[in-house]
């Protein structure tokens, strides 16, 4: 019944969108895990304290409405691959499928239908490129886990001869440099510039652009580089707005995720700002191009993040902003140290008490170590800031929809996943 609903909510939606109304250039973002929870925690995150206002964010101000999340599968926990394949079809489908329906059969995509009408395509992303959600765009898989197979697709997917996407930026290069099929020199014979350093983004400067940045993800922004989606986005946009015939691209902030999967509040917090000044620079973009849509929403929610917790009525940011490595790094330091204090001191701004450096003491006297001392480090600090999770996996919250630009109204209120996509089709159509 679930796919019926899609069918028939794509009935709905036709006709929806006159040509007037219907933007030369559409900007998807999707913030992967980033239920309603992770977008509050960082309005309270980036406040400034020395105002009494709580300052509003870029999330703040375009939120347009709600979207429901469940797949067609005998559960109401959707996956990434279940829900990219809504938001990028308009059709639900079960856990692990990758723009195929229920039946397996493939089905059409949002940005294979731009690439038909000419638009130029683009898919940004800090996990691998060939990861759940920005696969859904561009390729078709019983299976999320076929990673060489939906690499293969995005050559082997041709839409009116042509490769389906014009722009990749993102990780992944063992997916595509591989033995059996090196698919980078398949690329650059099709007329693709291909860089693997980040510092030389700069240098493309055409399309059609492949850029493969990690051997599978990017680190996280925590770690390394905390700005490397806000950089691929200016970099996307900008080679993007000299096509003639428009454009689609969907850019993922692909690891809030992964920091909820591991209910790493630092971690997390990190990956919503460098996904929050992406947005930025598209909302900048559409008040530049204003025949431009900007949609935001996520997938899912994970980790049940909840802003406060153990009864008190708090949740404090400064602890959080203290941690400046996420958590995995962070215990790997202490184990090899013989000094967990100073060890700490040089990753966290704030001492660890008695209780708690005992905790870790006793964590490194385990025989894992590293494996306890990444569980107790991440109890310390979800304790010293008050931050509770219910689960490491997803929950089946509604998601927020952001809408910007020519159009935005059209996403207000609640609707299913599958809603954003069909009006977003009949835009392109």
């Amino acid at each position: 019944m679930k796919t019926k609903y899609s069918l028939i909510s794509a009935c709905i939606f036709a006709g929806f969108a006159h040509a007037d109304d219907a933007p030369q250039n559409i900007i998807y973002m999707i913030g992967d895990g980033m239920g309603p929870a992770f977008t509050t925690a960082y309005r309270y995150y980036q406040d400034n304290p020395e105002t009494k206002e709580i300052e509003p964010t870029v999330y703040d101000s375009i939120l347009m409405g709600m979207a429901k999340t469940y797949p067609d599968d005998d559960t109401f926990v959707t996956d990434s691959a279940a829900s990219a394949t809504a938001l990028s079809s308009g059709i639900k489908s079960y856990n692990g499928a990758i723009a195929v329906d229920s039946e397996k059969k493939p089905v059409k995509t949002m940005l294979e239908m731009a690439k038909a009408q000419g638009m130029t395509t683009g898919l940004v992303a800090t996990s691998q490129i060939n990861h759940a959600t920005p696969a859904s765009f561009a390729a078709h898989n019983e299976s999320r886990r076929n990673y060489d197979d939906i690499a293969d697709d995005y050559l082997d997917n041709k839409i009116n001869g042509q490769l389906p996407v014009d722009l990749l930026l993102g990780g992944g290069v063992r997916y595509f440099e591989r033995e059996d099929r090196k698919l980078t020199e398949e690329f650059e014979r099709q007329g693709y510039q291909y860089i693997t350093d980040f510092d030389a983004l700069p240098s493309l400067q055409t399309l059609p652009a492949l850029g493969l940045f990690a051997d599978k993800a990017f680190p996280f922004a925590l770690d390394e580089n905390p700005n490397r989606l806000e950089v691929m986005t200016n970099k996307a946009l900008s080679l993007l707005q000299r096509t003639d015939n428009g454009f689609f691209v969907m850019i993922e902030g692909s690891q809030i995720d992964w920091c909820g999967h591991a209910n790493d509040i630092a971690c997390a917090m990190a990956e919503m700002d460098d996904f929050a000044k992406s947005i930025a620079l598209a909302k900048a973009y559409v008040d530049a191009h204003p025949d431009t849509l900007l949609v935001v929403t996520a997938d899912h929610s994970t980790g049940g993040l909840t802003i406060g917790a153990d009864g008190q009525y708090r949740w404090n940011t400064d602890v959080i902003k203290g941690v400046r490595q996420t958590a995995w790094p962070l215990a790997m330091s202490l184990a090899k140290a013989t000094d967990i204090k100073q060890a700490w001191s040089e990753s966290v701004d704030w001492a660890l008490s008695d209780e708690q450096y005992q905790q870790l003491k006793d964590a490194k006297q385990s025989e894992e170590p590293a494996k306890a001392l990444y569980r107790e480090v991440k109890d310390v600090i979800n304790k010293q800031s008050y931050t509770g999770w219910t689960t490491k996996g997803h929950t089946a919250v509604d998601v927020q929809v952001f809408a910007y630009g020519k159009s935005a109204q059209a996403f207000a209120g609640s609707q299913n996943n599958t809603d954003i996509a069909n009006k977003m089709i009949e835009f392109i159509r």
